[in-house]
């Protein structure tokens, strides 16, 4: 479909907008690929159920299974502008870009060797997943990874345990958290601030 020829008034609208204006809205419609958002400002799209979409990675910075985890329909949202989609003729919104990142939160206030209480939310083969907090996940590694510590995999983890890591390192730039727990009464390479 030639969108500008056929619907000059929401290429019009679409061609507007600025990255990072902020955009209020109902979500319309739910699938399993994301949400459509009907814009307040925004004309009616001729076959889409709303002119803005919600894509899974804009929806939360948290883990979810389904988008209706996050939105519902008939839900009012304010979004973030990102991108004017030209093939669908769609604004591509993000509901996360005004939330504040659990992960830089973690980062501006943790330090290399803080103790957290943490729940072990998956065994891996190659270590342990925990949630620290506010759904940041840490990696405890069973072997070296990169030069970083490794946690025994003789010790026994299970789904749903609470247990004791310190932060090896945070990298922002990669989103990875790496941890370490304690063994004998220290923790496994890392050196605790005293």
């Amino acid at each position: 479909m030639d969108w500008q020829s056929d619907s000059p008034e929401l290429w019009a609208y679409l061609e507007s907008l600025n990255c990072g204006d902020i955009l209020s809205g109902t979500v319309a419609a739910i699938e399993r690929f994301g949400g459509f958002v009907a814009l307040d400002d925004g004309p009616d799209h001729p076959t889409l159920p709303g002119v803005g979409f919600l894509g899974l990675p804009e929806l939360s910075w948290r883990r979810f299974d389904d988008p209706a985890d996050v939105v519902q329909v008939g839900q009012r949202v304010s979004c973030e502008f990102i991108g004017f989609d030209t093939y669908n003729a769609e604004a591509r919104l993000s509901l996360k870009a005004l939330e504040p990142d659990p992960l830089q939160v973690l980062a501006d206030r943790a330090v290399v060797g803080q103790e957290f209480r943490g729940t072990v939310e998956r065994v891996l083969p190659i270590g342990i997943l925990v949630d620290v907090e506010d759904g940041v996940f840490g990696l405890v590694p069973f072997g070296v990874i990169d030069g970083r510590p490794a946690a025994s995999p003789a010790m026994d983890f299970e789904v749903g345990d609470e247990i004791a890591v310190v932060i090896a390192e945070i990298e922002l730039s990669k989103r990875r958290v790496f941890l370490s727990v304690q063994e004998g009464g220290r923790y496994a390479g890392v050196a605790l601030s005293t």
